[in-house]
């Protein structure tokens, strides 16, 4: 009985095949809607200020529900709560294809964001479910296959609409995430790693506060002014929520997220990394093809439609490709601290190059290919950094929260951005060439700064290995990343 078990049990490949569709399906709607709102807002009949809160909601709610949900899989079940997150992205879908108004669609994309935790239920069930020896390159391959899908929703969104229409959008992917979950619920394991415990419901209520008080004002301070006293009242009313969550964390004898973990010196900068990486990707997708669609009459720009510009992306989606699958295979040579100063260090060259070369099509699109093979390579090494310096208890809600931390970035990095870059207008509206030139050397800044808080991770050696329930055994970190 045992050996038949053992031989209808899924190969990794099939695994790693699974969890990657999963994956890749919530992290293309980050970016999927963004190119089209000005059409979302013509035949919805709204304004540009509520339109925004298509991509505000989903950022909001995914923050909220990624950590959250990465918990309650540590003990629930991985696979049970991958496919209620992968059920709540087909009905978020469903409502969104459907939705009459803006109201229904804005609801829409906080039902899609509950799919957060299929990211850090996908990493966990690698752990727990591939052999060791598979790791580095299957979590590399799945972090290439998130930054890939983060990214080809820009690229595809202007065929579709064109051909299809927007509704589209939301259509083709719940049919393709419904085939999904059949296929997790087929042959996705339940995961034999489990936390006993409860879910830490205040430290839940003060972490979804700290994190609506924080990243509200930072999407809305363009239109309301850094200096307006909504933006300041609500940035100190995060802090003090920020303070009480992580009083409340640290007193807890069922944390949501365990400070002693966060503590670790590996996770900790690897985390700061994110949050730096973030602010630098979500920025390139969201201004590199707005300053493709300038209109040439402005002095700049290439006049370039929704679909040009998604093609002249395509560079950069291919490199994010390669740069995550070299990951595994770069690490004896290269292991993941060097691979993200390296990966810092592409972004510093390519967002100097945004700045200092964009009279021609061909310039963008080369520096946007340095800049995808860095965040590539970035993507896997963060992952691989944080999952190996963890319990395998903890991946769960590890991984998320440095998914998280990536997205809280991308709302920082993304507000501060669209203030430079329409910090100054010209007669006709239309942003100074000057903005995005600032807007892509502070980019470059932020890139630096990733390079030294990248050289403070501190350096790890495997020496030893923990037997999983399983009965695999899997490399313990010892030294700087475990104390």
């Amino acid at each position: 009985m045992p050996d038949s078990a053992s031989s209808a049990r899924p190969s990794p490949r099939l695994i790693f095949g699974v969890l990657s569709a999963s994956a890749a399906g919530f992290a293309m709607l980050q970016s999927l809607v963004g190119p089209v709102l000005p059409t979302i807002q013509r035949e919805l009949g709204t304004d540009q200020a509520t339109v925004t809160w298509v991509l505000t909601a989903w950022l909001l709610s995914a923050s909220v529900a990624t950590p959250l949900m990465g918990r309650i899989g540590d003990m629930a079940g991985k696979k049970r709560t991958l496919l209620a997150a992968l059920g709540a992205i087909a009905l978020g879908n469903l409502v969104a294809a459907l939705a009459p108004n803006i109201g229904v669609l804005i609801v829409a994309r906080v039902i899609q964001g509950f799919g957060g935790a299929v990211l850090p239920m996908s990493f966990g069930i690698m752990r727990d479910e591939l052999p060791a020896a598979r790791l580095s390159s299957a979590v590399g391959g799945l972090s290439a296959v998130i930054a890939v899908g983060g990214g080809l929703g820009t690229v595809l969104a202007g065929p579709i609409v064109a051909t299809l229409g927007w509704r589209w959008l939301f259509w083709l992917p719940m049919i393709a995430i419904l085939a999904t979950a059949y296929l997790a619920h087929r042959f996705i394991p339940e995961s034999p790693v489990r936390t006993p415990g409860r879910v830490g419901w205040l430290g839940a209520l003060l972490l979804s506060g700290w994190l609506v008080t924080l990243l509200v004002p930072l999407s809305k301070a363009p239109a309301w002014g850094w200096g307006s006293g909504r933006v300041i009242a609500l940035l100190v009313l995060a802090v003090v929520l920020f303070a009480a969550w992580l009083l409340t964390e640290v007193r807890s004898r069922s944390p949501l997220v365990d400070m002693r973990m966060m503590r670790l010196p590996a996770v900790w900068t690897t985390n700061l990394v994110a949050l730096l990486f973030g602010a630098g990707m979500f920025s390139v997708i969201v201004f590199l093809p707005q300053f493709m669609q300038i209109p040439t009459t402005a002095g700049y720009g290439f006049g370039a439609s929704i679909t040009q510009a998604g093609l002249l992306m395509l560079p950069m989606l291919v490199t994010m490709g390669i740069g995550g699958f070299l990951s595994g295979p770069l690490a004896p040579v290269a292991d993941a601290k060097a691979q993200l100063v390296g990966s810092a260090a592409l972004s510093v060259v390519s967002c100097v190059a945004f700045a200092a070369y964009h009279d021609k099509p061909w310039q963008l699109s080369l520096a946007a290919g340095i800049f995808g093979l860095g965040l590539g390579l970035a993507y896997a090494a963060m992952t691989n950094l944080v999952v190996r310096s963890v319990p395998p208890h903890q991946t769960g809600i590890a991984s998320g929260m440095n998914t998280n931390i990536r997205t809280v970035g991308g709302s920082i990095g993304t507000a501060v951005t669209s203030s430079i870059v329409t910090g100054h207008l010209q007669p006709g509206g239309l942003p100074e060439e000057s903005g995005f030139t600032h807007g892509f050397l502070l980019m470059a800044v932020i890139s630096a700064a990733t390079v030294a808080v990248a050289l403070l991770i501190p350096a790890t050696r495997r020496a030893g290995r923990h037997r999983l329930p399983s009965g695999r055994r899997e490399p313990v970190l010892v030294g700087a990343a475990a104390e």
